[in-house]
């Protein structure tokens, strides 16, 4: 369009804004600007906006220097702490004119190449969220969903429901359309409640399988945004992801489907060897807080897709029932392993955790019957009827078994 002088002047948007934000970032931040810095697609197509948010360790002056000598255009925004990483990401969001927005935490790093790939994919596929392949440095990394690249996937149809991080890139549009923003009055599980409703919302998912694209790097110092915040903080973010869920996908087997996200990655830890630890108030707050959780999402649809010890132990905490959930946590965390028990021909395994089979404590058989992924490490597990076959399988797996041979014969009258 001309200007005031009669000139064309070309407008063009970035392909990619690269929000980060920042908090006691030193000397993370160096390496993290240097990989931006580093990125192949043409810094006339980069954008940066990075916001200090009330740092007292130099990252605001840090930023305030690459801005003046990096080769793309570089935003920085100085704030007071707003207290999370949510606060700068929707301020950063709020400034960003690129077609799609990539999330960079302060002490990550971009890997070569990353951008230049994830928005050739993108364009190419017409997709609204690409994941590019995470490697954790000093730390742990999502890996299941990284097996294959895929032009085009859902959340029902990978495993990327468990990476929900916000260290993707997302097309503008889609955030915009839809106001999304991070939300501000939780202090974890953030990243997770807005990375699931861009998948919910998205035309399309991209993964770049074949190529590391970021870096998640542990600090030295611990400080890490994941590892802060009480156990309370975990159930508010269970409880804002399941109900999103349940706000946008129907009831049924899709919505059971991601339910089992909440319930085994956030919910279930509490309920883990930490639980050994907790005084009996904290137990009985846990339990407390996990209820209307329990009573809202959990179903036979959820319970059937878990291993039987995630199974078990929900159960029980559905059921209100403390003391057998402690007998449960002590025999995990020794690390046992359960008996198993094949009946009804073979077709019917049964894992042998604590209170199987225990009148007092009531605990449906169901709980503990494996499913066919976790059944089939075990000898003499089939899928036929039963046959000669079967029953040479059958008897090799009690001649491998002996508890579960053992607790065959002396339950028999029991057995169903």
């Amino acid at each position: 369009m001309p200007d005031d002088e009669g000139e064309n002047v070309t407008v063009t948007e970035p392909d990619v804004t690269v929000v980060i934000g920042a908090y006691e970032g030193m000397p993370y931040l160096v390496e993290c600007l240097a990989s931006v810095e580093a990125q192949t697609l043409d810094p006339a197509r980069v954008e940066v906006v990075a916001v200090d948010d009330g740092s007292t360790d130099g990252t605001g002056e840090y930023l305030e220097e690459f801005a003046a000598r990096a080769p793309m255009a570089v935003t920085v925004i100085r704030q007071r702490n707003s207290g999370g990483p949510s606060g700068p990401r929707n301020v950063g969001l709020a400034r960003a004119t690129g077609r799609y927005v990539f999330f960079l935490d302060a002490d990550d790093r971009l890997g070569p190449e990353a951008l230049q790939r994830m928005v050739a994919v993108a364009d190419r596929a017409g997709t609204d969220v690409v994941l590019g392949r995470v490697e954790g440095v000093n730390r742990g990394a999502p890996k299941s969903m990284w097996h294959k690249s895929l032009d085009r996937t859902d959340v029902f149809s990978s495993h990327i429901k468990y990476t929900l991080s916000a260290q993707k890139l997302f097309r503008r549009a889609l955030l915009e359309r839809h106001g999304m923003r991070f939300d501000e009055s939780l202090f974890t599980g953030e990243d997770a409640l807005f990375t699931m409703e861009a998948y919910l919302r998205a035309d399309g998912v991209s993964v770049v399988a074949d190529h590391t694209c970021y870096y998640l790097v542990g600090r030295d110092d611990g400080k890490h945004v994941t590892k802060g915040g009480g156990y309370a903080l975990r159930f508010d973010s269970a409880r804002s992801l399941m109900r999103l869920i349940a706000d946008l996908v129907p009831a049924g087997e899709r919505r059971d489907l991601l339910m089992v996200r909440p319930f085994v990655v956030t919910l279930l830890p509490q309920f883990g060897p930490r639980w050994l630890k907790d005084s009996e108030e904290v137990r009985r707050h846990k339990l407390e807080l996990a209820k209307p959780l329990m009573d809202a999402y959990w179903s036979a649809g959820v319970s059937r897709l878990l291993k039987v010890h995630e199974r078990l132990r929900l159960h029980l905490v559905a059921a209100g029932r403390p003391d057998l959930l402690t007998d449960v946590v002590k025999f995990l965390r020794a690390d046992k392993q359960a008996a198993a028990l094949l009946e009804k021909g073979g077709r019917h395994l049964y894992l042998v955790y604590p209170h199987f089979r225990d009148r007092k404590a009531g605990v449906p058989d169901e709980v503990y019957r494996a499913g066919e992924r976790e059944a089939r490490p075990f000898l003499g597990w089939v899928e036929q009827p039963a046959g000669s076959l079967l029953r040479r399988a059958v008897r090799k797996a009690r001649q491998a078994l002996p508890a579960a041979r053992d607790l065959n014969r002396d339950d028999r009258t029991a057995a169903a």
